[in-house]
């Protein structure tokens, strides 16, 4: 792949051009900068939600205003068989899914007095198998075509204490084992799977759940932007010869 520059969509980093990406949670936040970039960068992009279709379809919006195509898909990604009716609706309208980012979370502070088994059931649900299921999904047509690249969103919490709680520790850090299991079975067949793993970012969920003095933690002096965790995962869709890594960006809160 090799840079593209436009003046409609332009991205440095890689070129996507022809291919088709499917963005879990797509509709705010960091899946909503990911879908930006990965629509600069070329791709024809898919914006799952769930509830927000309002926001899924203005993410929808800025993506056919400046040229690009995309269409907004709803399911709970949490459940197969919406999960295989998103993705054959996105193979209809757009065609086979090249690039899956499984963003979709949730992120509700419990401490260890509050958080019950369905909360934790939940969180896993949503943060874990949610993952599992649309890359179940989509292997098979990338196998075929013996290309595909599939990033999964981790969290600085996989690897600290974190300040959501045990169930979300629990969640992302099996994110990281699911991509280092996927990319061992998948090196020989074209596809590889990363995963990233954000610090504190600015996004309406994480202003929900995190401490207020966050970025005073924070070795840079503040907390991210969801911009510069997409332009991370575009850095690692451009890379063939990355599987199995989880790459940390979080301001210098953890050295890993």
């Amino acid at each position: 792949m090799t840079p593209v520059e436009s003046p409609a969509l332009a991205s440095p980093i890689v070129d996507l051009r022809g291919r088709v990406a499917l963005v879990t949670g797509a509709g705010r936040g960091i899946g909503r900068a990911i879908a930006l970039q990965l629509a600069a960068a070329g791709a024809a992009v898919a914006v799952n939600f769930h509830v927000r279709e309002d926001a899924a379809q203005r993410v929808v919006g800025e993506i056919r205003a400046r040229g690009g195509a995309s269409i907004a898909v709803r399911a709970d990604v949490s459940a197969a068989a919406e999960v295989e009716a998103m993705v054959a609706m996105v193979e209809r309208e757009l065609g086979p899914i090249d690039v899956l980012i499984n963003n979709a979370g949730v992120a509700v502070t419990r401490g260890l007095d509050e958080i019950d088994e369905a909360e934790f059931d939940r969180t896993i649900a949503v943060n874990l198998k949610s993952a599992f299921l649309c890359t179940q999904a989509v292997l098979r047509s990338m196998r075929a075509r013996r290309w595909g690249r599939i990033v999964n969103l981790s969290s600085v919490a996989a690897r600290g204490g974190g300040a959501i709680g045990v169930h979300y520790n629990a969640s992302k850090a099996a994110i990281e084992g699911l991509t280092r299991g996927y990319a061992a079975r998948l090196a020989t067949e074209g596809v590889t799977v990363n995963a990233i793993a954000p610090g504190p970012v600015d996004t309406e969920m994480a202003a929900a759940g995190l401490p207020p003095d966050i970025a005073s933690r924070v070795p840079l002096g503040r907390i991210g932007r969801p911009e510069e965790i997409a332009e991370a995962a575009l850095l690692v869709l451009g890379n063939a010869f990355m599987t199995g890594q989880v790459v940390h960006v979080n301001g210098g809160l953890l050295f890993a």
